[in-house]
């Protein structure tokens, strides 16, 4: 299947690891342009490292805090510096804190929103002017199974993710008549260190082990796993390809069958 991403531009946030480094990962070897950028300098210019290494493609990294306006701003106006444009995005935040409703004042509340929402707000409204200009374009937005079904202890990010993904629906009815497509890949328990993380707390707060909790999480996915990195990477890559131009507005659930909900 041609996909039609050979010589693009995307910008990847949250590329150091996890699902944005495979997304990074599967547009370069694609023959993408990929941009990628996460908190740490050291991190992401490693990953950068790897990727161009197994691929052969060029790339650029940098540090970018997302919940920064102009440290978003310095990375869009790099990757154009050195792209010439922008045509694919690939919306990430990282995960804010474990904790119930209650729990959080309201610094955490306004944090997990500069974290997940605005910065999804930002990225979107750096780079949709080069989209235009270029013909159109695909954003991919990642959220989690949380926005179909609230995950006990996540409530940040639950409350967020919903709000980011109501965000993802808007912006496709949009910027349609732009030709820029937009979006939604929901991940379940995909083995990355976000989740490892999680388990290691679930496990604790238990008494049992991350493995256990791994265990019993697999037991009601009926695939019977967690998913791996490349396999939420593959199906991103398919989104913002030509073989999926006639998809916008939807939202891909990548997650083993985990999500109960008919719709």
């Amino acid at each position: 299947m041609e996909l039609g991403l050979k010589g693009k531009v995307a910008m990847v946030a949250g590329a150091s690891r996890g699902l944005g480094y495979a997304v990074a990962r599967g547009l370069a070897a694609e023959g993408v342009l990929v941009s990628m950028s996460s908190r740490e300098a050291g991190k992401i210019g490693d990953a950068a490292k790897r990727i161009a290494a197994e691929t052969y493609t060029e790339n650029f990294s940098m540090p970018v805090d997302v919940r920064s306006a102009d440290a978003l701003a310095e990375w869009h106006g790099k990757t154009v510096e050195k792209f010439g444009g922008v045509d694919l995005l690939f919306v990430n935040g990282g995960g804010p804190p474990a904790g119930t409703v209650l729990s959080f004042d309201d610094a955490a509340w306004q944090g997990a929103f500069e974290l997940l929402l605005l910065s999804a707000v930002r990225m979107v409204r750096l780079a949709v002017p080069s989209m235009k200009a270029r013909g159109g374009g695909a954003i991919v937005v990642s959220t989690s199974s949380s926005v179909k079904e609230p995950i006990p202890n996540l409530a940040l990010s639950n409350v967020m993710r919903a709000s980011v993904s109501a965000m993802s629906k808007t912006l496709a009815n949009e910027l349609a008549a732009d030709n820029i497509r937009v979006n939604h890949l929901l991940p379940g328990r995909i083995d990355t260190d976000r989740v490892r993380e999680l388990d290691t707390l679930r496990g604790k707060a238990a008494g049992t082990s991350a493995d256990d909790i791994k265990a019993s999480y697999s037991k009601v996915i009926p695939l019977g796993r967690y998913g791996a990195p490349d396999e939420f990477g593959n199906a991103a890559v398919f989104l913002f390809s030509d073989a999926a131009r006639y998809i916008t507005g939807a939202s891909l659930q990548v997650d083993g069958g985990l999500i109960k909900n008919v719709f």
